[in-house]
């Protein structure tokens, strides 16, 4: 499965709503950890097909949503299960480390 974009207009339908659990990516285009996290976050999407989805949201231009979910670093993980949060790490982490989380 592919990243999703989310943003104001497709955060509840995407997430909230949601049937499977979702990770978010909260990530800046400035930001060299997070740019190290991309490749990382694609795998987990294509490796876990269906089960999941994943999302990114760029903080700089989603500041309500960064804010709503506190998000005081970034890269900020965040796993949401049936509209609520269940749990999250922040910085440069392997693999196994986030796929944990779900």
């Amino acid at each position: 499965m592919s990243v999703i974009t989310l943003d104001n207009k497709n955060f509840d339908q995407e997430v909230l709503q949601s049937r499977t659990p979702v990770l978010i990516d909260f990530w800046a285009s400035w930001c060299g950890p997070c740019k190290m996290m991309a490749p990382v976050i694609d795998d987990i999407a294509e490796s876990m097909g269906s089960s999941i989805k994943v999302g990114k949201i760029n903080v700089d231009e989603n500041q309500e949503l960064a804010e709503k979910y506190e998000v005081m670093s970034i890269p900020t993980f965040v796993v949401i299960k049936e509209g609520k949060e269940v749990a999250r790490t922040i910085g440069v982490q392997p693999k196994e480390e986030i796929t944990k989380l779900l």
